[in-house]
């Protein structure tokens, strides 16, 4: 139905929709109207007849969910409420179901946004070029007129049944641990007990921090990638004489972990140990890693036997190559791990309970336990703001390819790598932002690195 909704304008719509999701501050980008336009646009282009809705806590989530609902069911699609969810909930749903599914989520961003995360029946991503494009174009077409036969809206709980599952792919037994969960007001703080809970506390001692499902974040960003949003957590471990940290984001698709000494966890280190037990499992098995993540898995996993792919960044790229190669698992930089028997989606939970039973099985401390995966120094990512990222990005070219054993490629962004050290800068999808990833043999080599390549991007921005 026509609106005269400013967020309707093209320009908005083009805004908004970002490679991977829907994202936007809410009222002025995304308001009810956008949210009912786009479930009537995402029913005309997906062809669902049924969809699953999850929401986040954030204050403006339930309105927004319950907006889509309405254009969908108007476009003649049932939809399944699930109600309050993680998003890889909401890919249990999807898969599990067989439904195509949306999440209104803004993941790690700041309370004034939100945003929505589409998949197909089964948990298969949907992204510009796989339809996302399209549902754009028909939400600034407008001219959406309600069918025949209009849709129900039902309620399901499926959060048990969400625990069960990854509790059966992640069995936690052997020694009992305590950990620490840092839920950052997010959505852990409604999955963690359920799923902890069945773990027993014979088996695990949990100590809550921020648990009240909370979209204002009164405490911190519900962002772990950002060091200044562990530290709360790494406190607390060492306070408390944890044997492990777990810290998620906003919606609870990713985790981050922290060490019995308080130290944080590199993904690539997780993505390595799970990987590794993975391996384990169905040996020869082909593992996913993204170009950012630490050189080190791709080494350990050819060590073991299996054979890794690299991709660019961001889950659609990693679970099409999943499909593709049939990859057991795939592992990012920025704490997203992906499961083919989570249905090729990622799953920060699945993860974390990896990471669980991996040192439950043993006696040693965390540290010691993944030692062997910490091969390479990392810098971390690091945001420069350009505005003309693409010259920065060719004139880094310009100087690095060719020298003395020296290798660059386009795959996403420029990497360049040398036996001693690798770079990736990369422009970002939503921000006028470069960001810089570097890798070194030792913390020295890193340094410079990263130094040298941080002058050339600032000084010419």
């Amino acid at each position: 139905m026509p609106t005269s909704s400013s967020t309707l304008d093209p320009a908005n719509i083009d805004a908004i929709f970002k490679a991977y999701d829907v994202r936007g501050t809410v009222p002025d980008q995304l308001d009810e109207d956008l949210a009912r336009a786009t479930g009537h646009a995402f029913v005309e282009v997906i062809g669902a007849g049924t969809i699953v809705v999850g929401y986040d806590m954030r204050p403006t989530s339930p309105a927004l969910a319950g907006a889509f609902a309405a254009g969908a069911t108007a476009a003649g699609a049932d939809v399944v409420m699930i109600g309050l969810a993680s998003t890889d909930q909401l890919y249990f749903a999807s898969g599990s179901l067989g439904h195509a599914g949306v999440m209104f989520t803004a993941s790690h961003n700041p309370a004034g946004y939100n945003g929505m995360k589409m998949c197909r029946a089964g948990a298969t991503p949907i992204g510009t070029d796989t339809g996302l494009a399209d549902i754009a174009a028909s939400v600034a077409r407008g001219g959406h007129r309600p069918a025949a036969d209009v849709g129900s809206v039902t309620q399901q709980d499926v959060l048990e049944a969400y625990a069960a599952h990854l509790l059966s792919l992640a069995p936690v037994t052997g020694r009992r641990l305590k950990v620490v969960i840092d839920a950052g007001n997010g959505m852990a703080g409604l999955t963690a007990p359920t799923v902890f809970g069945r773990l027993g506390e014979q088996q695990v001692e949990v100590v809550p921090m921020y648990f009240e499902l909370d979209g204002t974040f009164p405490n911190h960003e519900a962002n772990p990638i950002e060091p200044a949003n562990l530290v709360d957590l790494q406190k607390r471990v060492i306070d408390e004489q944890a044997d492990i940290g777990l810290a998620f984001d906003g919606d609870a698709d990713r985790c981050f972990l922290v060490d019995e000494r308080g130290e944080a966890v590199s993904p690539s280190t997780l993505t390595a140990l799970i990987a590794a037990r993975e391996l384990a499992k169905e040996p020869g098995s082909t593992i996913i890693h993204n170009l950012i993540t630490s050189r080190a898995v791709p080494e350990l996993v050819v060590e073991l036997g299996g054979t890794p792919v690299r991709t660019r960044v961001g889950h659609s790229y990693i679970k099409a190559t999943m499909a593709e190669t049939g990859a057991i698992f795939g592992g990012e930089h920025s704490g997203h791990f992906y499961f083919r028997d989570f249905w090729k989606a990622d799953s920060g939970m699945l993860a974390a309970l990896h990471a669980l039973a991996a040192l439950a099985e043993t006696d040693v401390p965390l540290s010691e336990l993944l030692a062997a995966y910490e091969r390479y120094v990392v810098s971390g990512e690091i945001n420069s703001t350009v505005t003309d990222q693409a010259s920065i990005v060719d004139d880094l070219e310009k100087q690095f390819a060719g020298a003395d054993g020296v290798t660059a490629d386009r795959l996403d962004g420029l990497t360049v790598s040398h036996d001693d050290w690798w770079f990736n800068v990369r422009p970002s999808n939503t921000e006028p932002l470069l960001r810089l990833n570097a890798e070194g043999r030792d913390r020295a080599t890193m340094q410079r690195v990263r130094d040298e390549i941080l002058t050339i991007i600032r000084s010419a921005s």
